[in-house]
């Protein structure tokens, strides 16, 4: 159906923001969409921090983006905004690198404080980079997400129903279908506790 560019922006190797991505991957694909799944923290950091636009991995990434018909961004939040590797690779983008693309902004973090970081912190971005459609994104508290031993994730049932309804919601748009009504504010807000700060995201 269409090709859709999976980002992480976590620099841990052993993300929860990632693991979360590519467990939302694997629905996408069986709805028909090709999935490439990116994360940032691969790209090589003197590219990245010397914003080396001519690097062939930061062309690579560009093409990434420019062949994407929708974008999920995934990211930890620190100090209620997007990662700072995100940050390095979307300065490294053209200025409308997002034009003619859905968007699904998703966010990670240990407190209810972070909730309002993809609206007041990442969708502003998006939008400035031409977006067509930037879908209803979803913040997952740390204490949502369980990542094993053998590093299978699970999420708890309350997060597992909200997250499939927002991916759900981005995949319908990215097949034509009417957009479907956003997420009811009880299933938007189920879960939303105070929590820790995590690691690992």
């Amino acid at each position: 159906m269409a090709t859709v560019l999976s980002v992480s922006g976590s620099p841990s190797a052993t993300s929860r923001t990632a693991r979360l991505l590519r467990h939302l991957d694997t629905r996408l694909r069986e709805q028909g969409h090709d999935v490439i799944p990116l994360d940032v923290r691969t790209l090589p950091p003197e590219a990245l921090l010397g914003a080396d636009f001519g690097h062939p991995a930061i062309r690579h990434a560009t093409s990434l983006f420019a062949r994407a018909d929708g974008v999920v961004i995934g990211t930890p939040v620190y100090k209620a905004a997007y990662s700072g590797l995100l940050k390095t690779l979307l300065d490294l983008l053209p200025q409308y690198a997002l034009t003619g693309k859905t968007v699904l902004p998703l966010a990670t973090g240990g407190t209810t404080a972070h909730v309002l970081a993809i609206d007041y912190a990442l969708r502003p971005v998006l939008n400035s980079m031409g977006a067509d459609h930037v879908v209803q994104g979803w913040f997952t508290l740390d204490r949502q997400i369980t990542v094993t031993a053998d590093g299978a994730l699970t999420l708890d049932p309350e997060a597992a129903v909200a997250v499939t309804q927002v991916v759900d919601r981005f995949s319908a748009v990215l097949g034509g279908s009417l957009t479907p009504p956003p997420p009811a504010l009880d299933t938007l807000t189920a879960g939303l506790a105070h929590a820790p700060a995590g690691v690992d995201r």
